[in-house]
């Protein structure tokens, strides 16, 4: 199916593939700092981003980028504002999962959005170690390695395998833990798998039947949320309201009645 941004999916996924594989050849050898307490960055992070940047760049001079490191963290405004002659922006993690990647688990991956017309009109999540390709276009479904992807029929919380994130530095007494302790009792097992973006994807193959986070940023979410929401999940905000792309507090679920279960948890 063709549609206005063919071009920049066909692109994002040449992009994602490539830094998927530069992450790999850097794995053993990564050079680790912090950014800050507990949140970790390495070189092959900023060599994936420069790589992104540089193919989306080249091909499509226009575009705005937004991208996790190196300064690229703020959006244009026009674009926040969703301003009618805003720019197509593109919305990357380079590495999400840093955590795991420096400690050589294998849940992290590489995420590409692309925000226009004032929506996520592409999102692309890629597993270099699973060599699993996420994709979905807005109105098109959504899709890994080429098979359409259905989110889980399951629609009774305490049945519900549910996964979450919790901030790099959060505290005993914090919100966080409150709701991760009224949810534990509540759904089947939950699961923290260290990245968002495939926690997202997972909720679009129906492996987790939700997900929820309160700490991740837009790069974190943005093309997972659209891969969700085109494989039939409801994505909203944690009070169950539309979500905010821009101050991603979510829940992602397999449907919406249980959505409104686990905002109602989450929430009591």
């Amino acid at each position: 199916m063709e549609f206005k941004y063919q071009q920049r999916l066909d692109l994002a996924i040449a992009a994602a593939q490539a830094a998927g594989q530069e992450l790999l050849h850097r794995r053993e050898s990564a050079l680790v700092s912090e950014k800050s307490p507990r949140d970790l960055v390495t070189d092959a992070d900023l060599a994936a981003q420069e790589m992104i940047q540089r193919m989306l760049e080249n091909a499509f001079t226009s575009d705005a980028f937004m991208g996790e490191e190196a300064g690229a963290t703020i959006p244009p405004q026009s674009v926040v504002a969703g301003l009618p002659d805003a720019p197509p922006c593109w919305i990357v993690d380079p590495l999400d999962g840093t955590v795991n990647y420096v400690h050589r688990l294998q849940s992290f991956a590489v995420s590409i959005g692309l925000y226009a017309a004032g929506e996520l009109q592409v999102g692309v999540v890629y597993d270099p170690v699973c060599n699993e390709m996420f994709h979905a276009f807005r109105g098109g479904g959504a899709f890994v390695n080429g098979q359409r992807l259905r989110s889980s029929q399951c629609s009774q919380l305490d049945q519900a395998l549910v996964a979450c994130s919790f901030a790099p530095r959060v505290a005993a007494n914090s919100l966080e833990i409150e709701r991760f302790l009224r949810m534990l009792p509540r759904c089947r097992a939950i699961r923290r798998l260290g990245s968002c973006a495939l926690n997202l994807c997972y909720v679009a193959a129906g492996r987790l039947d939700a997900y929820w986070a309160a700490s991740v940023k837009t790069w974190d979410a943005a093309a997972g949320a659209l891969i969700a929401e085109e494989a039939g999940a409801t994505v909203s905000s944690i009070d169950g309201s539309e979500i905010d792309l821009w101050q991603p507090r979510f829940i992602a679920s397999a449907n919406r009645t249980l959505n409104d279960q686990i905002v109602a948890c989450l929430n009591a």
